[in-house]
């Protein structure tokens, strides 16, 4: 009996569970159907009424439009323009360049001894044949003596030796003596001989080590740092070099250019030498000038390079070996090329192209062919004429049929002074009254 209750209270728990689901579901979907029909019903009343009460009136509604689109049309936008002009123009390939030394030498020593004197001081420039080390040359005078003296008792035996064949010759031919004593005292002679062109040969590398304790400069040069200082012992076939000079006059750049290009330069130096131009941040509108004296014999596989050299004089020393330059080599010279800021030309899905202003100020877009860029000019090959005039700034504000208002860049730059001034001379009045504040309140 317990037990049917049981069951029987689950039951009703359960279905009142289930009851206060679906009546929970049932109160939510009730407003909301109600709003959205009542919404609906007053957006179609709403719309009904206006259209009854502005129908003598829509036309006039529709012409107001029209007049404010028009007038939108016609607001012109700033912009700065560029006159197309004829002139000639270089034929330049860049790239980036590392300046090298036009000769570079480590010098070492080729005995074994101590340092004594470095002759020169780091950093100094210094010439061909002029001293720059001392080593210790005692043990080599030494040994030049040594091989000196070898020679003189040789060459002193080798007198004799002589003496006794010319003795020994007048024997023989009176038969006084045999020709085997003869033959084996000449023998002796030229052995003796041979012994004091030996000697000769000493002495000539004994002296020829001691000049190496004398070092000096095989080029005319800037030397660099002392790598080893006085006092210590240097040795023979060391890997340290003692010191390293660099030829900087004149000097190299050496750059890597796109294998496209050779056809072009090969073409060109046929004709004679190429100008290069080095430029570096700090060039003040000065390039080095040199010219291209190197091409190398292949092309750079990785990368697709040629690598090219060029010579500079360099007089004022402004290149320096490491540093890193902009090369620009002129193959040519383009006359009567029409140019125009390279800021004027635009890239669109259809390919490159410019804003041209015409006479009723209005600009027209027009497709171009762009020969080649140098220096903020852009070479038309084809699509303008001398004379027209292309937007420079502001192109993105406008489209095909656009109306524009053209500035001057001087009044510009004017206005942008004075706005800086009144923007400090208003910086300088807040700065006043907030120091009389403070005192005020002091």
């Amino acid at each position: 009996m317990r037990r049917s209750l049981w069951i029987v209270a689950f039951l009703i728990v359960i279905g009142g569970f289930i009851g206060f689901q679906q009546y929970h579901s049932w109160s939510l979907n009730k407003p909301q159907g109600n709003s959205a029909a009542t919404a609906e019903d007053a957006s179609q009343r709403g719309a009904g009424g206006a259209q009854g009460r502005s129908g003598g009136g829509q036309g006039e509604g529709r012409a107001g439009a029209g007049g404010a689109g028009g007038g939108r049309s016609r607001e012109a936008v700033p912009v700065l323009v560029a006159t197309a002009v004829q002139k000639s123009v270089p034929v330049q390939i860049r790239a980036v360049g590392n300046v090298e030394a036009y000769t570079t030498v480590s010098v070492k020593s080729q005995v074994t001894g101590v340092l004594q004197q470095a002759h020169f001081k780091e950093g100094q420039d210094v010439k061909k044949g002029q001293m720059l080390f001392t080593i210790d040359s005692r043990p080599l005078e030494a040994a030049l003596k040594q091989a000196e003296a070898n020679l003189a008792r040789d060459a002193a035996q080798l007198k004799n030796l002589r003496e006794q064949v010319r003795r020994y010759a007048e024997l023989v031919e009176k038969q006084y003596v045999s020709r085997e004593q003869y033959d084996q005292i000449k023998t002796n002679a030229d052995a003796a001989e041979s012994v004091v062109d030996a000697d000769k040969a000493a002495v000539d590398n004994a002296k020829v080590q001691l000049s190496y304790c004398y070092i000096y400069s095989p080029v005319n040069g800037r030397v660099g740092s002392l790598l080893i200082n006085e006092g210590n012992l240097i040795r023979l076939n060391d890997g340290a070099a003692l010191v390293v000079i660099n030829q900087i006059n004149p000097i190299n750049v050496t750059f890597a250019v796109p294998e496209q290009h050779l056809a072009d330069i090969k073409r060109h130096m046929a004709g004679g030498k190429l100008k290069v131009d080095a430029r570096f941040q700090s060039d003040e509108g000065r390039p080095e000038q040199g010219v291209l004296a190197f091409v190398d014999n292949a092309v750079d596989r990785p990368t697709g390079t040629i690598k090219l050299k060029a010579e500079f004089t360099n007089n004022e020393r402004r290149l320096w070996p490491g540093q890193f330059v902009n090369v620009a080599v002129t193959l040519a010279t383009q006359g009567d090329a029409v140019v125009i800021p390279s800021e004027a030309v635009q890239v669109g899905q259809e390919g490159q192209h410019v804003f041209v202003v015409k006479e009723d100020k209005r600009v027209e877009v027009r497709p171009v062919t762009i020969g080649s860029t140098s220096e903020g000019v852009a070479i038309i090959a084809k699509g303008l004429a001398v004379g027209e005039q292309v937007v420079r700034e502001g192109q993105f504000l406008l489209g095909p049929g656009s109306r524009v208002e053209i500035k001057d860049p001087t009044k510009l730059t004017e206005e942008s002074k004075g706005e800086g001034k009144r923007a400090r001379g208003d910086g300088g009045k807040r700065d006043k009254v907030k120091a009389d504040a403070k005192r005020g309140e002091s």
